[in-house]
């Protein structure tokens, strides 16, 4: 048997030149069977054209996962998204050189909410804690710890002061929002409560717990838009609605067999609209609590927005791909594609002409929406 050094020829450079006499056996092999080549991010990787692409613009700025989007209700351009690179942004639409990071993140940023008067937004992090900002001086208002919830004071040298208030979430917190009087914001946790905060003391109000509320933990929350009323979701199913001021259940929405993973209301009537892991897409009457329409999605529904006060909902698919639902009639009118991976949030603009999808795939990414007004 030949070495395997054998016939193999070395020039002056240590560079190895293999002739016929080296082939010890040939192949034929169909070009069909060969993976295609990948450019230099690695094997795998899917490539879009243009026409796979219906967005006018994408937010490249994280280097991770994206998780959550929310846009300014009072500047049509203003954008803040989060995810897993332990980041936060502001961005605006339309204008790819400018951009903010939300400094001081520890962990993934799993939601974030703007005050219906732009002026605060909240970020709640993986680690349980949630950080409210100034958006006018892009600084830290209030921390709200995962173990203590901290005040923070302006004092007369200038710096910012940290006082410990009073235990938080004993989990991480996966949803939030202010109501939309901004009187309190509400959020959710992995370990099944839903805390009512005061924004400007950072008191707990109310934690909501225990039967007959969720039993596994909170995945999604929206507000009514009179503030009286909180909706939230959870991974056992199961969907209830809590009064703000008094933090007791009212009312439940039983028809999800599986992790319901958003809930939106339309603000034009009693209506709301939650999905599931199942694909599952419900439409709900509020006056009777009972399902108007069930839709089958095709893939999970991992997000919802109603689009203004119109009658068509977003839908996010964990396929990618954004659908535009008619609540009225039960179908889908619109695909539009762009992202390679889950949408995990959906958001739109102050003037209704933008929505902004946050994906798996680390984009953001805007569509046009002015003709569903």
């Amino acid at each position: 048997m030949n070495s395997p050094n054998h016939n193999l020829e070395e020039d002056d450079d240590g560079e190895v030149f293999i002739d016929e006499s080296d082939v010890i056996h040939e192949v034929n092999v169909d070009e069909e069977d060969l993976p295609d080549v990948d450019d230099e991010e690695g094997a795998g990787a899917e490539v879009f054209d243009d026409e796979d692409d219906d967005s006018m613009h994408a937010f490249t700025g994280h280097t991770g996962e994206l998780y959550t989007v929310a846009c300014s209700p009072t500047d049509p351009t203003l954008v803040a998204t989060g995810g897993g690179d332990d980041k936060g942004f502001l961005w605006k639409i339309g204008n790819g050189d400018w951009s903010f990071e939300l400094a001081g993140q520890k962990e993934s940023v799993t939601c974030l909410s703007f005050s219906s008067d732009g002026q605060l937004l909240a970020s709640g992090c993986l680690d349980g804690h949630t950080q409210i900002w100034d958006i006018g001086s892009n600084g830290i208002l209030k921390d709200i710890w995962f173990w203590l919830v901290s005040r923070i004071i302006q004092c007369g040298c200038g710096m910012l002061i940290r006082l410990p208030f009073l235990t938080c979430h004993g989990g991480s917190v996966t949803c939030g929002d202010f109501t939309p009087d901004g009187k309190t914001i509400c959020t959710g946790s992995k370990d099944a409560t839903l805390r009512i905060w005061n924004p400007k003391t950072g008191e707990a109000i109310h934690v909501v717990q225990g039967y007959p509320y969720h039993m596994e933990g909170l995945i999604c929350l929206t507000i009514s838009f009179d503030s009286a009323l909180a909706f939230t979701a959870a991974e056992d199913g199961s969907v209830h609605i809590v009064n703000t001021t008094t933090g007791k259940v009212v009312s439940s929405l039983i028809a999800h067999t599986n992790s319901v993973e958003t809930i939106a209301l339309s603000k034009s009537s009693h209506w709301a609209a939650s999905g599931d892991a199942d694909g599952k897409l419900i439409i709900w009457d509020l006056h009777h609590s009972t399902p108007r329409f069930t839709c089958e999605h095709g893939d999970q529904v991992m997000c919802l927005i109603w689009l203004g006060s119109s009658r068509y909902i977003a839908a996010g698919c964990g396929d990618g791909r954004v659908q535009v639902w008619d609540s009225l009639s039960g179908e889908c009118i619109k695909v539009f594609k762009g992202h390679s991976d889950s949408i995990q949030s959906l958001s739109v603009s102050a003037n209704g002409d933008f929505l902004v999808s946050a994906s798996l795939d680390g984009t953001a990414r805007v569509f046009e929406i002015s003709e569903f007004r």
